[in-house]
């Protein structure tokens, strides 16, 4: 797989993950902001990835 391949994948991971926060905040607060960390660490390390 090509650098670029992997940093669009952990962005796309991203996104769903946060799509996930923004579904579950209302019932599952303590899921949701489990969720927001992972969204974090998945977009942290698409940057990363991008800038190394």
């Amino acid at each position: 797989m090509s650098k670029e391949v992997v940093g669009v994948l952990l962005l796309a991971l991203g996104g769903f993950l946060v799509g996930g926060v923004y579904s579950t905040w209302k019932t599952a607060k303590f899921m949701a902001g489990v969720l927001g960390i992972a969204a974090l660490l998945a977009i942290g390390g698409a940057i990363f990835w991008f800038a190394s």
